[in-house]
C-alpha cells in the first residue's frame, strides 16, 4: 500500500494492491484455508504519525458508523475478488478463453440493425423491405433518430468499400414510411393505442402538457431520499422523458447516493393491466426485443453515451456435464429429466440447500466454504448427480453458497450475456438513479431466455437473504458486494483487468448488482409504450396482409369480405354491446358470457368461472389458472389480476377472452 502524506499532516491512501498488503484473521473471511483476505480502500487519515500505525488499525466494527458499514462491504468485495483469483488458479488448463472481436468500421451499426430486426433495410437481403417501413411507421421520434443514425453509418460504409448491391439511401427509406402513415386508411383502428404512446409528441415534436406535469412531478422528488415513491412512466418512451426533461429543465444533473438505502420506485396501476417478461407469445416477445434495442440505443443517444455491445468469437465449449457447461445445453439435458424447465437443476438444487441450512446464518455467500472440499463436491456432482446418487445431506451450507458462485462464474458466457455485459457494467455512468433503472429494465428484457430466467430466480434468491439481514448480517450493500465479481468478472473473457480497474469496477459494479437486486419486480416489466408500439405493428401488419389477400381472392373470384361479414354476424349474433363471451376450453364450462363494467377486473372473470366449476377442477387454485388476451391486435397476452376488462376490450375489442394455464416455468413465481 502506497501512502501520500502532505504537510499538514494529512495521510492519503491509494488503491495500489500487493501481495505484502494482506490481512490475516480477519474475522469476517474464516472457513477453511479461506482465511485470509486483503483489505483494500481507499481512505484519508487525518494527523497520524505514521503508516505503521494506521496499518494496525483493528478491524472494522460493525457496530459503529455507515462509514464503517460501507469499508466492511468494500471488504467484502475484494475478499470475494481474492477468493476468486485462487480458486481461477486452481483451474484445469486447457480451458479456451473468449476472444473478443473489434468490430470494422460500420460492422457494429450493421450487426445493431440485424438485432434491431431491420437487416433489409441494407445489403442483398431478399426480405420485403416493407415490412421494415412498416416497422418504422410505429416508432418514436427518438427511436427514429437512432436507426436513423446507424442507416446513414451503414450506408456510408458500404459506399467507401465499394459495395455493388443496393444500398438504400436512409431519405428514402423515412420518406416511405412517412407516405405509409399518412396512405393508411384506418388509422381510427390505432386512435386508441396511439394517443397512449406519443405523449409528448405533437405537430411540431413539443411535448403535451401531461407528459411534462409528469415529468416535472418525478424530477423534484430527489433520486437520493430513501423514503420517497417515486413514480416511473411506463406510458411515455423513456428517451423521449429525458427529452421532455431537458426541454423543461437545464438542471439535470443530481447526486446519486452510493449508500445501502435506495429511492422507492414505484409502478403506477395501469387499467390495460401490467405485462411481464413471460405474459407475451413468442412472435410479439420478438418484436418487444427489437423495440427495447432501439428504446435503449435511443437512451443512450439522448443521453449523450455510447451503448456498447460486445461480440465474441465462438469457442468450443463442454456439451454434457453442470459447471462450466453453456446453460443452453444444460437445460437441454435438464430438460429430459424434468420437461419444461427453465432453470438449471442443479442452480435449482443449490439454492434450496442454502436455504435448507436457514437464511439466518451469519455471514451467508461471504463465508467461503474450504478450496479443497469445494473441488471435491464438483467432481462428486459431475459424477452423480443425474444419477440421483449425490448424497446432498454431506454439503455444509457455506460450501454450497460457494458451489452456486462457482457455477455462475464458470458458465463459458457471462449470466448477463457476453453481448450485454459492458452494456449492465455501464449502467453505472447514467445520470440519474432513474435512468440507470430504465436502463436496467431494457437490458434484461435483451438477455436471452435462459439467462433471464437464471438471473431471475438467483435474484429472488438473493433478495430472501436481505430479508434475514437481522440476523445474517448481510444488507442489500454487502449482499451486492459479494455477489457483483462473480457476475460481472468473466474468466473466459481472457482479459488482463489492471489493478486500477478492478477498483473502479468495484463500487460500479455493486451498485448496478444492488440495483439488480432491489428493482427485480420493476425490471421484469414490459414497458407499456412498447406493448403499444407491438399492438400497432400487429394491427399494420394485418392491413398488409388483408391486402394482399383481397388480391388473391379477387383473382380467385371469391368475396371473401362478404362471407367474413357473414361469419362474424353468425359467431357474434348471441353477444350483446358491452358483452364479451369468455371461454375456457379446458374446464367444464366451456364458456360464459360477462357483461362488462367499470369495476369488472380480470380476477372477477376467474372467480365467477372457478365458483361454478366442480368435479376435479376444484382444486384448482388462484394462480393455476389465468386469463388471455388473444387475437386482435396482440398475439397473446397473460392478464394481471387488476387488468380492468372494460378498458381493455377497448383497447382491443376483437380479441378473444381464454382462461388457461400458463406453461411451467420452473422455480419462477407469477
Amino acid at each position: 500500500m502506497n501512502w501520500l502524506s502532505s504537510s499538514s499532516g494529512v495521510v492519503l491512501t491509494a488503491y495500489h494492491p500487493s501481495g505484502k498488503d494482506q490481512v490475516v484473521g480477519d474475522s469476517h473471511a474464516k472457513g477453511g484455508d479461506e482465511a485470509t483476505s486483503s483489505r483494500r480502500y481507499g481512505q484519508c487519515t487525518i494527523n497520524q504519525e505514521s503508516s505503521t500505525k494506521v496499518s494496525e488499525r483493528p478491524p472494522f466494527d460493525r457496530s459503529s458508523s455507515q462509514d464503517s458499514l460501507d469499508e466492511v462491504s468494500m471488504e467484502a468485495y475484494w475478499a470475494e475478488l481474492e477468493h476468486i483469483k485462487r480458486s481461477n488458479e486452481n483451474r484445469q488448463e486447457g480451458q479456451e478463453a473468449i476472444v473478443v472481436k473489434e468490430p470494422d468500421e460500420g460492422e457494429l451499426e450493421e450487426e445493431w440493425l440485424k438485432e434491431a430486426g431491420l437487416s433489409n433495410l441494407f445489403g442483398e437481403s431478399t426480405d420485403d423491405p416493407q415490412e421494415s417501413i412498416l416497422f418504422l411507421s410505429t416508432l418514436t421520434r427518438t427511436q427514429a433518430a437512432a436507426v436513423r443514425k446507424r442507416v446513414e453509418t451503414v450506408s456510408q460504409t458500404l459506399r467507401k468499400k465499394n459495395k455493388q448491391h443496393h444500398i438504400r439511401d436512409v431519405r428514402d427509406i423515412f420518406a416511405q414510411q412517412r407516405e405509409a402513415q399518412e396512405k393508411s386508411p384506418d388509422d381510427a383502428d390505432l386512435q386508441p393505442i396511439r394517443t397512449n404512446e406519443n405523449k409528448g409528441q405533437g405537430k411540431d415534436d413539443q411535448p403535451s402538457s401531461g407528459a411534462v406535469d409528469s415529468e416535472e412531478q418525478i424530477s423534484r422528488v430527489p433520486e437520493d431520499t430513501p423514503a420517497s415513491e417515486t413514480d416511473i412512466n411506463l406510458e411515455v418512451s423513456f428517451a423521449e422523458q429525458v427529452v421532455n426533461q431537458k426541454e423543461f429543465s437545464k438542471e439535470r444533473t443530481q447526486k446519486i447516493s452510493t449508500n445501502d438505502s435506495l429511492p422507492s420506485f414505484r409502478l403506477p396501476k395501469d387499467k390495460t393491466g401490467t405485462t411481464r417478461i413471460g405474459d407475451l407469445a413468442p412472435q410479439d416477445m420478438k418484436k418487444v426485443c427489437f423495440l427495447s434495442l432501439i428504446e435503449l440505443t435511443a437512451l443512450y443517444d439522448v443521453l449523450g453515451l455510447e451503448l456498447k455491445q460486445q461480440k465474441a468469437v465462438k469457442i468450443k465449449t463442454r456439451d454434457s456435464g453442470l459447471f462450466g457447461t453453456p446453460l443452453t445445453i444444460l437445460l437441454e439435458q435438464d430438460q429430459r429429466k424434468v420437461p419444461g424447465t427453465r432453470i438449471p437443476l442443479i442452480f435449482q438444487k443449490l439454492i434450496s440447500r442454502i436455504e435448507e441450512g436457514s437464511l439466518e446464518t451469519e455471514g451467508l455467500l461471504r463465508i467461503p466454504g474450504a478450496a479443497m472440499r469445494i473441488k471435491n463436491l464438483c467432481q462428486e456432482l459431475e459424477a452423480k448427480f443425474y444419477e440421483g446418487t449425490f448424497n446432498w445431506e454431506s454439503v455444509k451450507q457455506h460450501d454450497a453458497a460457494s458451489l452456486l458462485k462457482l457455477f455462475l462464474r464458470e458458465l463459458p458466457q457471462p449470466l448477463l450475456s457476453m453481448e450485454y455485459l459492458k452494456a449492465f457494467q455501464d449502467v453505472q455512468n447514467l445520470p440519474t438513479r432513474k435512468e440507470q433503472l430504465q436502463a436496467l429494465n431494457l437490458l434484461v428484457i435483451l438477455l436471452p431466455d435462459a439467462n433471464r430466467d437464471t438471473l431471475k430466480a438467483l435474484l429472488e434468491f438473493l433478495q430472501r437473504v436481505i430479508d434475514n439481514k437481522e440476523k445474517n448480517k448481510m444488507t442489500a450493500g454487502n449482499v451486492a458486494m459479494v455477489m457483483a465479481p462473480n457476475l460481472f468478472m468473466c474468466h473466459t473473457l481472457g482479459l488482463k483487468s489492471s489493478e486500477q480497474r478492478e477498483f473502479e469496477m468495484a463500487a460500479g459494479t455493486a451498485n448496478v448488482m444492488h440495483l439488480l437486486i432491489r428493482y427485480q419486480e420493476l425490471l421484469w416489466t414490459i414497458p407499456k409504450f412498447i406493448v403499444n408500439q407491438v399492438r400497432k405493428q400487429n394491427i399494420e401488419n394485418q392491413k398488409k396482409e388483408r391486402k394482399a389477400m383481397k388480391k388473391l381472392l379477387k383473382k380467385m373470384a371469391y368475396d371473401r369480405e362478404k362471407h367474413e361479414k357473414q361469419d362474424k354476424t353468425a359467431n357474434g349474433a348471441d353477444v350483446p354491446q358491452g358483452v364479451i363471451r369468455v371461454q375456457a376450453p379446458h374446464l367444464s364450462k366451456v364458456s360464459m358470457a360477462i357483461q362488462l363494467t367499470e369495476e369488472l377486473k380480470a380476477s372477477d372473470v376467474l372467480a365467477r368461472f372457478l365458483s361454478q366449476e366442480s368435479g376435479v377442477v376444484q382444486t384448482l387454485k388462484k394462480g393455476e389458472v389465468f386469463l388471455y388476451e388473444i387475437g386482435g391486435n396482440i398475439g397473446e397476452r397473460c392478464l394481471d389480476d387488476d387488468t380492468h376488462m372494460k378498458d381493455l376490450y377497448q383497447l382491443n375489442p376483437n380479441a378473444d377472452w381464454v382462461i388457461k394455464s400458463k406453461p411451467h416455468r420452473g422455480m419462477l413465481p407469477r
